[in-house]
């Protein structure tokens, strides 16, 4: 997959995201179904979550000199964050936003920039591809629970492309 390739598929992200909550009612977004102990609202807050700070590192790798890319505790951001009574439209809409805006930053970049990295405090030096790649392959991988726990409470649709 050519770099721009994979930005495009980092950018229609925000896209999935948003479709796979259409027609979510309240009820059905603090519902605690399966797979997995997270509701449907505190797996897409993790998912903002997780991209803003993934912003954060992309952007610091592409500015600074292999800087220290901090780990968090996921677990912990859910606890603590009351992130089972955020607004899932308001989540998904940032979400969005925010691949839009970090998709523009990272096509006005030259390809060998591609090749920066940070060393992140769990998983070491991490490439600024890398970094990319990951954030497309953590939202396919929510995206399968969340279709998942739509099913499990009756609100099934389906998905828009298939997960690799």
């Amino acid at each position: 997959m050519s770099v721009q390739d994979l930005i495009d598929r980092y950018e229609v992200g925000g896209p999935l995201l948003a479709y796979a909550v259409t027609g979510l009612e309240l009820s059905h977004a603090i519902a605690r179904s399966g797979p997995g102990a997270w509701s449907i609202a505190e797996l897409v807050a993790h998912l903002l979550d997780a991209d803003l700070v993934g912003s954060d590192r992309m952007k610091r790798v592409i500015a600074e000199e292999n800087p220290t890319l901090l780990a968090f505790d996921q677990d912990a951001w859910i606890a603590r964050l009351d992130s089972h009574a955020m607004p899932v439209d308001e989540a998904v809409r940032m979400f969005v936003d925010n691949r839009r805006w970090m998709a523009r930053i990272l096509r006005g970049l030259p390809d060998t920039d591609y090749s920066r990295s940070g060393l992140h405090t769990e998983r070491g030096p991490l490439t600024l591809a890398e970094l990319v790649a990951g954030y497309v392959s953590h939202l396919d991988h929510h995206l399968r629970f969340l279709y998942a726990k739509r099913a499990s409470i009756g609100v099934a649709i389906q998905p828009r492309y298939s997960f690799h």
